[in-house]
């Protein structure tokens, strides 16, 4: 049975490296027998502004209530997308705040501090692109992004592991470099299954 792969895709502009990035991992992955689908979130039709967690699934766009769909069929996200102030856009953050709600992918519980991970059993891969060097977002910077991403929302949720590849500098790569990058990303669609 091929493994269920959904491919968000969270920088706005459409000709940027992270769809390069994008494309190159579909292709790895359907090579492998994958079943992957792909949301581009700059196509999707949505208030990025959160509505506070009383908002129920019901109440969401259409492309967001699709897009629940497709998290819940998948076994393995992929997060592609670039550091940006050393965050993620926008529009990934207003993505997930309006998309994993409670009820969704996490349930609190009743007179206790523990909750339900209601998206367990899944894995993500995180392909970031960031024109800082990997050495600097780390060692200076600590990776604000990445523990975030990781911890802070795919982990509380029961998404595990997360595996994170960076891809940059990319102000200072050279087209050799960038070739080497989307090989690399192709490699990774065609491990996962």
């Amino acid at each position: 049975m091929s493994k269920r792969i959904l491919l968000i895709l969270a920088h706005p502009a459409p000709q940027s490296f992270c769809h390069a990035l994008a494309e190159q991992y579909v292709l790895g992955a359907t090579q492998a027998g994958a079943d992957i689908k792909q949301l581009t979130l700059s196509e999707l039709n949505f208030d990025l502004s959160f509505q506070g967690y009383k908002t129920e699934s019901a109440q969401l766009e259409p492309d967001l209530q699709e897009a629940q769909r497709l998290i819940q069929w998948a076994e393995h996200l992929v997060f592609v997308y670039p550091l940006w102030w050393g965050a993620m856009p926008a529009l990934l953050k207003g993505f997930i705040d309006r998309t994993f709600l409670p009820s969704f992918a996490f349930k609190y519980r009743k007179h206790t501090p523990l909750w339900d991970k209601l998206l367990a059993g899944r894995s993500a891969r995180l392909l970031v692109t960031m024109d800082a060097p990997p050495w600097y977002f780390k060692w200076i910077n600590h990776m604000p992004n990445h523990y975030q991403m990781k911890n802070a929302i795919l982990g509380f949720c029961g998404i595990k592991p997360v595996k994170i590849s960076n891809f940059g500098s990319m102000k200072a790569a050279s087209d050799k470099q960038k070739q080497r990058w989307l090989q690399q990303a192709q490699q990774l669609g065609r491990r996962v299954c």
